[in-house]
Parts: structure tokens; sequence; C-alpha cells
């Protein structure tokens, strides 16, 4: 059975699609079955891995409105063993239209159960906010994985967004596991950035993982180029470091 993983920060600017793109792609990389699943409605995980947002038939709105199935929204990507549910700006309406449905926080888990099994990892990058969108990943997934990027106030709405996960676990989720938090654009120069992970490391009681990911210009460009970093520059500090993050992630065995 595949492990679902949801990547989610209501702040943006964290790095959160940057980890979700690149991390999939490590996955991949590994040889292991990966789908991605963009839930955000800017569609930058569907860009950032190859796929014009603005041509697709079939996104994750459609499929969330019962229009396709989930078969039918999968796209392939320029990854190997990396598929892609994608989404565009049509998802920005979606909260208002699943107003009135029963069930609304499980349609996407609903969906993702038929082929669960066909993957090994299922990548979820939540739009930057707390919505019914967000809600739906955090139902749909296993754990739930978190970037702090290393600045000043890289601790504040965090506590909303724990107590979020805590409510999904205790009302919708009972299974759902805080997968931990990475750090994003880390600057080992910097006194701040060593500053923040102390902070953090002090005042969540969370996995950490070792792996940061530095503030490195390669990862910034790759996006504009419609790959992942492992493509774009597969020697670059970016890709390694998500390289390792990946075989952090896929060798817990705690979960």
């Amino acid at each position: 059975m595949g492990r679902i993983i949801a990547i989610a920060n209501q702040k943006g600017g964290v790095g959160k699609t940057t980890t979700s793109i690149n991390l999939a792609a490590s996955i991949a990389e590994m040889g292991k079955r990966v789908l991605a699943i963009d839930l955000d409605p800017q569609g930058n995980m569907t860009s950032g891995l190859g796929v014009d947002k603005n041509e697709v038939e079939n996104t994750v709105y459609e499929l969330m409105l019962d229009e396709c199935s989930i078969n039918e929204s999968i796209q392939d990507t320029i990854v190997k063993g990396l598929r892609l549910i994608p989404s565009n700006v049509n998802l920005a309406g979606a909260e208002i239209e699943l107003l009135g449905i029963n069930d609304k926080e499980y349609i996407l888990k609903t969906a993702v159960d038929y082929i669960r099994d066909d993957y090994d990892f299922i990548v979820i990058d939540c739009p930057p906010s707390l919505n019914m969108l967000t809600v739906n990943a955090m139902t749909t997934a296993d754990t739930v994985l978190v970037p702090i990027q290393c600045e000043y106030y890289a601790l504040e709405g965090l506590s909303q967004l724990i107590h979020t996960i805590n409510l999904v676990q205790e009302r919708l989720n009972p299974n759902l596991q805080m997968e931990g938090v990475v750090f994003t654009m880390y600057d080992v120069r910097t006194k701040l950035s060593n500053q923040v992970v102390e902070n953090v490391k002090e005042n969540l009681d969370t996995k950490i993982y070792e792996t940061m990911i530095p503030r490195n210009i390669r990862l910034a460009e790759a996006p504009s180029y419609g790959i992942p970093i492992n493509m774009y520059d597969s020697k670059s500090a970016g890709a390694e470091s998500y390289r390792k993050l990946a075989k952090e992630i896929v060798g817990r065995k705690d979960l």
C-alpha cells in the first residue's frame, strides 16, 4: 500500500511546492512508483513537472467534482516513474462548489483509495492556506511534512497548522501522523539560519529531518524550465539535498 505524504504550510514562500516537486522526483529516481497530486490552484507543481496546466483536460478539480475518474485525471510527467494529477486556476472555485456535498472532507481520499496500491509513494502539494483542499489532503494522507524556511518568522502560524493537523486527526483521520519538519532556504553562513533551527528544535515536539535544503540558485531556476532539480542540475547542492531527504523519508521505519 502506497505511503501518502501531504506537504503543508499555510505560510507562503517556504519552499513547499519546491519540496513537493523535488521530493517526488527524487523518490522516483530511487526506482519507486510515485504519484504527485497538485492541490494548489496556482498549479506550480504541475508546470514544475513539465505539464502545461492550461492544456490538460482533466485536473484534480474535475476529479473532486466527479466529472472524471481518477485514472482519467492522471498524467505522465517527464520523470520516469512519476505520474501526476494536475491542477490549474479552476480549482480556486472548488471550495464553494463543494459546500453542499456530503462528506466533502473525504472526496480526495475516496478517489485515491482506488489507485493507492498502484504506487509506493503519493505526494500531495497543499495550497498555502488551511482550507477544505488542505483538509482533503490531510484526510487522504498518512503523514504531514512541514517545510519551514530558515527566517525570523519561521514559527509564526506553525501552531495553527499543528492545531489543524490535530483536529483532523481527532475528527476525520485518526491515523494521521506528523511526518516531521524539513528546513528550507538554509544558509550555513548566517547566524540567523542556525538560530532558527535551534529555536524550532526547542519549541517543536516532532521529528526534524537531518537534511536541510540550502538556499540555492539552481533550485530557483529549475521550475522555469519545467523540470525538477535532479534533471536540471543533477550535481547541484539542491539536487543532492533532496536526494538525501528522499532517502531519509523512504528509510523511515518508525511510522
